[in-house]
């Protein structure tokens, strides 16, 4: 069945790849066919109104109600581009769907809402009123109604406000299957959290992509940058069970004293501890050989260089060569910081899909964030990003930090199972991809492109060019 789906507008690029993956999760018995979408008759992809055809109103319901990014999901009765278009659609819809939520025992409530325009008081009792033609039996409740009616209206404002632009005025009425509960992110907004760093994951962000990885109670997941923790208190909240790793003893140890530490993030919000926390390398896996297909899914946001690069084990001297490996004495190694050295973001990223496909069950999710130097709106389409002949990637979706650089989030599934023969060939497109990609992602180099004065900054290439400096649409950038 097609419901309307409405979207708030910001996040452009995350939002069917979240519903698709939801629906995923909601109704995991259905054919591996992708969902199917389409837009109202003159709509801009970047409208926040689509369709979208699901199987019933349970899996409806619980899309939108688990969702971030969806503000609504709605059982379309009529739309036209004048009222007396929408009178003539509503009125042909069969009326054995209507009529179970127009009876005398149900009460009702109808909301005006609007996109790109404001609409006074008035304006919306003056559209209420002209639905008189619908035979509503109930009573009206407007605190606690049994069944929530939407009329939506877009006008046609062209594309000089920041909005995508809309050719002409549509207007929606449907009955509310579902919607978004918003409160969720000032719960757990970063500027009331007990225990943060400079990298902390903003709380919206950390449940989309627990929502990409298909976190529900039961499941293991494990962040190998787990850092204060923020992407895993966005997994408990949805009930994972949950493990990290840091190669820095002092986060996952310490924090900033017996009260504010990771620990004390889960505690805040009465959630499950996580499993275990490590000291961990991910360059140094701490697992035994043998050891494979143990978490659900990995959730991580690696160091790109921006606000914190990435580090391994063993000092400058160690990898050189000039000292051999050492063995701390018994009575150091409680308060030993071991030395580490500069990792690079391919090689920080070759060791996590190495990670993820030995440790991820088949069908498991790997999540993450990849830095993009924008060059123009087609720079994410034409990146090749990493690859590994275990994974499929099924989405990627862009947030633009600024006209400088972005991060994508990529979504890749588990097909295969990990095998020596897979980790060779792995090692193969590792090297390829290393040799041919762009020189500042292997170098450490994106830091200072990204904050070079912009009249300095440039895309490498034969035909460099200065980077766009205005964005398109605002939500774009949020």
């Amino acid at each position: 069945m097609w419901y309307l789906c409405v979207f708030f507008h910001r996040l452009l690029d995350y939002r069917r790849p979240e519903v698709e993956a939801l629906a995923e999760l909601f109704q995991p018995n259905s054919s591996n066919e992708p969902l199917e979408w389409r837009l109202p008759e003159n709509h801009h992809p970047d409208s926040p109104f689509h369709f979208v055809n699901l199987s019933s109103d349970d899996v409806a319901r619980d899309i939108a109600n688990r969702s971030l990014l969806v503000k609504g999901m709605y059982e379309l009765w009529g739309e036209g581009s004048t009222l007396e278009e929408l009178e003539q659609a509503i009125k042909s819809y069969p009326d054995e769907r209507k009529s179970p939520f127009l009876s005398s025992e149900s009460s009702f409530k109808i909301i005006v809402d609007s996109f790109g325009k404001v609409m006074s008081f008035a304006e919306q009792n003056d559209r209420i009123e002209q639905l008189a033609y619908i035979p509503f039996k109930g009573k009206v409740n407007l605190k606690h109604p049994d069944h929530k009616f939407w009329l939506m209206e877009t006008d046609d404002y062209g594309g000089n406000n920041g909005l995508p632009p809309v050719v002409e005025k549509r207007i929606f009425f449907g009955r509310e299957v579902g919607g978004s509960d918003r409160k969720l992110i000032p719960t757990y907004q970063l500027k009331s959290r007990t225990y943060l760093g400079p990298t902390a994951m903003d709380a919206e962000m950390a449940f989309l992509m627990a929502n990409q990885a298909l976190v529900k109670p039961g499941k293991l997941v494990y962040d190998p940058f787990v850092g204060t923790g923020s992407i895993l208190v966005g997994a408990a909240h949805f009930g994972a069970v949950t493990m990290g790793a840091d190669i820095d003893i002092r986060v996952v140890r310490d924090g900033r004293g017996p009260d504010r530490n990771v620990w004390s993030n889960f505690k805040q919000y009465g959630l499950p501890a996580p499993v275990g926390l490590l000291r961990a390398d991910n360059n140094l896996p701490p697992w035994r050989p043998g050891l494979k297909e143990v978490f659900d899914a990995i959730i991580c946001d690696p160091p790109y260089g921006v606000r914190a690069g990435g580090r391994k084990s063993g000092g400058r001297k160690l990898l050189k060569g000039v000292v051999g490996p050492y063995t701390v004495p018994d009575d150091k190694r409680t308060d030993h910081i071991p030395s580490t050295a500069a990792y690079s973001l391919v090689e920080c990223v070759h060791d996590l899909l190495d990670l993820a496909a030995r440790m991820l069950v088949i069908g498991g999710r790997l999540v993450y964030f990849y830095p993009v130097l924008r060059e123009d709106e087609a720079t994410v389409d034409n990146t090749v990003f990493p690859d590994h002949p275990c994974f499929e990637l099924i989405s990627s979706s862009e947030q633009i930090l600024s006209y400088r650089y972005s991060r994508v989030l990529l979504t890749m599934v588990k097909r295969r199972p990990y095998t020596e023969e897979i980790a060779e060939a792995a090692r193969v497109k590792h090297a390829d991809f290393r040799e041919n990609h762009v020189k500042w992602l292997e170098d450490g180099n994106l830091h200072s492109s990204v904050f070079a004065p912009a009249d300095q900054l440039t895309v490498p290439g034969e035909d460099a060019k200065p980077l766009r400096d205005k964005p398109k649409y605002r939500g774009k950038y949020v």
